[in-house]
Parts: structure tokens; sequence; C-alpha cells
């Protein structure tokens, strides 16, 4: 299953119990090709949206335990009634989708993390779900992981959106660091970049610290793929740091060494686990 060409999905296959595979399949495939609608091809902005409407009445179908002609939403609808999933996070990522055929610019931090539950955290919830771990709790948890992750990608994709006239960082942060469009355009790498990046990774790295317990509670696999996940991200934000913020003339990328790292990494964290439980 090529997770990797959906960053908002973080479930490594090698990890996921064979039982789940056909509907983190079809959750994926459902994912996949509605971010396709709204981001790849030539069409116009209205026919994409149009074609997102269509989605979303096929989710009113399934409500309905109306049948289906098409395959992908006969599949997802019978994953949705074996684990009982709600429907709510597909009508989430439907309308974050949506925003991306419309909205190129976020004026606050709080207009960012909205669009990021609505395009991040839903994965995250239908993961529980599927694992029956779906309590409040974990949900707090699993929601600021998966933020984090999204604003560690809009973080290594700067140059990318900005190729598509998008700018994730918001706008009010540009301003309290002075940093213009212009700079972001001709990727300046000046003081002021600097230390905008420099703020940015540190609240990313703080969001996904503060969901990091949600790894140490769920057992088994989930929980060593959220501790890989977890350590994943963490190296990204130190990949970018030993950039100095240069997200322009390289994207960060996770290598065989940063890999191995990770996973010793995530070890850790459960060898930390083990020893706490002792104590306790």
């Amino acid at each position: 299953m090529p997770v990797d060409h959906y960053e908002n999905f973080p479930v490594a296959s090698i990890l996921l119990p064979s039982r789940l595979r056909p509907a983190v399949e079809a959750i994926y495939a459902f994912a996949r090709s509605a971010d396709d609608l709204a981001d790849e091809g030539d069409a116009r902005p209205e026919a994409r949206i149009a074609a997102l409407n269509a989605y979303e009445d096929a989710l009113a179908g399934i409500a309905r335990h109306q049948a289906s002609q098409s395959a992908l939403f006969s599949r997802l609808a019978q994953v949705i009634d074996n684990y009982r999933l709600p429907l709510q996070p597909f009508h989430d990522l439907l309308s974050a989708f949506k925003q991306d055929v419309t909205t190129t610019r976020y004026a606050t931090f709080l207009d960012l993390q909205d669009y990021c539950c609505r395009s991040a955290n839903p994965v995250g919830i239908l993961m529980l779900h599927l694992y029956d771990a779906a309590d409040e709790g974990n949900l707090r948890d699993s929601d600021a992981i998966c933020s984090a992750l999204q604003l560690i990608n809009f973080l290594q994709d700067v140059a990318i959106d900005w190729k598509k006239d998008r700018i994730y960082i918001p706008q009010e942060d540009l301003a309290h660091f002075g940093v213009t469009e212009h700079q972001i355009a001709a990727a300046h790498l000046n003081a002021e970049w600097r230390a905008l990046m420099r703020f940015e990774i540190e609240r990313a790295r703080a969001m996904m610290l503060s969901g990091s317990p949600l790894a140490l509670r769920l057992p088994g696999r989930i929980g060593w793929e959220l501790r890989l996940v977890v350590q994943g991200g963490l190296r990204i934000l130190e990949r970018i740091e030993a950039t100095d913020g240069d997200v322009f003339h390289r994207r960060p990328q996770l290598g065989p060494r940063d890999w191995l790292l990770i996973a010793w990494r995530a070890l850790r964290m459960k060898i930390s686990l083990s020893r706490m439980r002792q104590v306790g």
C-alpha cells in the first residue's frame, strides 16, 4: 500500500495488522482520490468543487444505507458498517480539500489549526476507531500528533506550495518576523526568515511532544507505529534545523541513517515505558 503518496496518512503497511489492511486501504483510497480531485490536473475550481460535492453525496448515500454504483464507495460503505466508523471525519476531509481549492493564505494560526483539524486529524480519529481505542484522551493526543505532522509537512513544502501560489505559514507570523512573500518567492535566507523558521519548528515540536503520550499508551503494532511517526516527525524538524531553515533549495527528507536513528529512538521510548511500569 503506497501510503507515502498521501502525507497525512500515518500508517506504515509493514506494521499494519492484516485484518485491518482492507479497511485502511478503503479509507486511503477515499482520501487519496478526493485529495487528487482538489489538487491534480487542470480542472477549473468550480469543477473541482463539483467533484468533491459528488463525494459528499456519496457519503450521504452511505448514511442512508443506499447501494452505490461506485466500487470505491461500495467498499468504503462496507468498512464503515463493519467497524461502525463515524462519518464526520470523512466529511471533514472533504471540507479541507474544498478549502484547498479556494484558500491559499491563512491569516492566523487559529485559522491554520482549524484547517489541520479537518485535513489531518480525521485520519488519526479513524485509525483509533479501527483499533477500538477512540476514547477522549486518545483522540486529544491523536489530534496533536496529526496536526503536528501537517505543520511539519507545511514547513518541508514551503517552496513546493509557493509554486502552487499557496502559503501555509500564517500571515500574522510572516508579519511578526518581517518576512514578505517576495522573500519567499526569491528563496531569500536572511535572519528574519531563520527566526521565523525557528519559531515554527518549536511550535510544531511542542505540539508533537504534547501528543506523544498516546504512542506509549497504545499497545502492540499501533504503539510501535505511532512511536515511529512521532520520532519521524521530530527528526524532520531536526533536519530543517540542520539547514538553518533552508527549505528552498532542498526539501528536508529522511534517509536510511535517519530511519535507523528513528527506530532506535522509538525503541528507547518503549524501554522508558517499561521502566516506568516497573517503578509504578
